[in-house]
């Protein structure tokens, strides 16, 4: 491998406008294609295969108002005031009103007519039911709604939006990435002690991620891309891009320093460097094109975009890097003397294995392991395996509003609703009761109501709402409010044992039974990639072992990688369920803890 990327190394850096050209090329050909197939990223979310998806599709078919997803109101009185206040109630019925005709909406239900009013009159819920998924609401039609409630707020009523429609937004931005990528900058210059040479990392990156973006973009003419996927696409694309390049570029640079023509150093550093990062890039392809296993589409988009991103970064590493090396020449050589000759200089030290060469911090700290090795070998097997204990706990499930941050609308409405009526509010449970069809209204009411006496008899059933019968009267939907909170374990439990029990209330009333909505979705998910966690660890694990023994030709050494492999994602588990799970650290990483089943209030 080593050779053939020293050759391809030496052409591109020989045969550079080529390269250079034909990369720009590329990128024009990507962005036409975007241009004229003009396709648009699909937000949809589906579980092919899962009882829930089946029962939502259903009820999208029967009951086209409640297929979408919904949003809440939270109205919360004031100043010792009421809801039903006059004051108070004149500004909800406003709010009601405008909401009502607010883009996308098909229905809102007033607080009076769900039964969603504290008995102190203090608290009220509203809700608004949406006529397309969260995921295909257009951008501005939640904050229509927010600014709706911003609009009405006073120092006698407070209104917060809030509900299951506001947990697909997304806390991040562009600008994000933009001060990433200036702090990058400004890390690599420190770094590397040369603008030129920190530029060049940032340049093949930015090139990398928007040659992917554009043909994602292209893609989605066909194919069904979602936003998430691009977005995963351009984060690890920076990332790995930066990374690739700097390792190269690092090489290239010592090579210079210490006497290196820029030719043969630029086809020596992709011989050399160049080969870790195909090798590296390969591993993390098998890692994102192996979620694919878990069998749900929207994982395997971003799995396989971003999979394709890493791929065209190590192309661009391995082929446009040496031709900028050779525009550059010998101006990337470090001056003698400089900064930046003493860093390429311990660059150069660093990977000089020679007896008599003078030993950095790191091959000195190899060397003191290197003398003691089972003790060295018994204290990071101690430290992972400690770190790895928390994984024992760890709980998979989909944020909700309650991993929201502080102080957002969508948070302060999931604390209100869980304080005031219960936390299974946030998520009821949606389930379709088919019944026998030609039977007249009156019957067909009985028999879902039936349905509906029967689920108040399941633990952990806070309260059901009364059948809702479709126009053709062949099908109702009933409400189930969980006691517990939608991300909680008992939660799902209840969802598994209303299924279980689903056969037994069929016979007994005569009516089949579903359970679907946004929580039921959420722990089918949660199912598939608990139960997708071996396999998916098997398939990386295996194909990284033969990989390995490629490059190695030994058994030993990737044996010896795959159990690093495995205590180094333990003890990851493990820290992300005590920061996230348990709270530890949570205040000073700036994260929110989640709400798991053994720190939920409600459970």
């Amino acid at each position: 491998m080593s050779g053939v990327l020293y050759r391809v190394g030496r052409a591109c850096y020989a045969r550079r406008w080529l390269v250079v050209v034909m990369w720009l090329v590329l990128l024009a050909a990507a962005g036409a294609g975007m241009r004229i197939g003009g396709g648009q990223l699909d937000n949809s979310f589906t579980i092919p295969g899962s009882s829930a998806q089946a029962a939502l599709d259903q009820v999208q078919t029967d009951f086209p108002a409640a297929g979408g997803t919904s949003a809440q109101l939270v109205f919360a009185a004031r100043g010792g005031t009421t809801v039903t206040s006059p004051a108070n109630a004149a500004v909800i019925s406003q709010v009601l009103s405008k909401a009502a005709t607010a883009p996308q909406v098909a229905a809102v239900v007033p607080p009076q007519k769900s039964h969603l009013v504290t008995r102190d009159g203090k608290t009220a819920i509203a809700t608004v039911q949406y006529r397309d998924s969260a995921s295909s609401l257009d951008s501005g039609t939640l904050s229509s709604l927010s600014s709706i409630a911003g609009a009405a707020d006073s120092s006698t009523l407070s209104v917060q939006p809030g509900g299951q429609a506001f947990s697909s937004l997304s806390s991040g931005s562009g600008s994000s990435e933009v001060t990433g990528l200036v702090i990058a900058f400004a890390v690599l210059a420190v770094a590397l002690a040369s603008l030129a040479a920190a530029g060049m990392p940032l340049l093949t990156a930015l090139a990398g991620v928007a040659l992917s973006v554009l043909t994602l973009q292209g893609l989605a003419a066909a194919l069904s891309v979602s936003n998430t996927a691009v977005t995963l696409a351009v984060m690890i694309g920076l990332a790995v891009g930066v990374d690739y390049a700097l390792f190269i570029v690092s090489r290239h640079r010592a090579q210079l320093a210490a006497g290196l023509s820029p030719a043969e150093s630029a086809a020596v550093a992709a011989g050399t460097a160049g080969t870790a990062v195909v090798f590296a890039g390969s591993t993390v392809i098998i890692a994102l094109a192996a979620l694919s296993v878990v069998g749900i589409p929207f994982l395997t988009v971003m799995g396989l975009a971003a999979a394709g991103t890493v791929l065209t970064a190590v192309l661009i590493a391995t082929t446009l890097l040496p031709a900028i090396f050779g525009l550059a020449g010998s101006r990337l050589t470090p001056r003698p003397g400089s900064r930046a000759a003493r860093l390429a200089s311990r660059t150069a030290r660093a990977a000089d294995e020679s007896p008599g060469s003078r030993r950095t911090l790191g091959a000195r700290w190899l060397a003191a392991v290197s003398r003691r090795p089972a003790a060295a070998l018994a204290a990071a097997v101690a430290v992972l395996a400690v770190l790895a204990v928390p994984a024992l706990g760890l709980t998979l499930a989909l944020p909700d509003n309650g991993s929201a941050a502080s102080g957002t609308s969508q948070r302060t409405a999931f604390d209100t609703i869980s304080s005031t009526f219960g936390p299974g509010y946030n998520g009821p449970l949606l389930v379709l009761a088919t019944v026998k069809p030609g039977q007249a209204p009156a019957a067909a009411g009985q028999q879902a109501s039936a349905v509906a006496a029967k689920l108040k008899g399941f633990a952990d059933v806070a309260a059901v709402t009364p059948p809702q019968l479709d126009q053709a009267h062949t099908a109702a939907l009933i409400d189930v409010v969980p006691a517990s909170a939608p991300s909680a374990a008992a939660t799902a439990t209840l969802v598994t044992a209303i299924r279980e029990q689903a056969a037994a209330i069929s016979q007994a009333t005569g009516a089949s039974l579903a359970v679907t909505g946004t929580t039921a979705i959420d722990v089918d998910v949660s199912a598939k990639l608990s139960a997708a966690l071996l396999p998916f660890a098997g398939i990386v694990v295996g194909l990284s072992l033969l990989l390995l023994m490629l490059v190695f030709r030994s058994l030993i050494v990737p044996v010896k990688a795959a159990i690093g492999f495995l205590l180094s994602v333990g003890a990851s588990f493990g820290a992300t369920v005590a920061v996230f799970q348990w709270g530890w650290l949570a205040g000073p990483l700036g994260v929110t803890a989640g709400r798991s089943p053994a720190t939920c209030p409600s459970s």
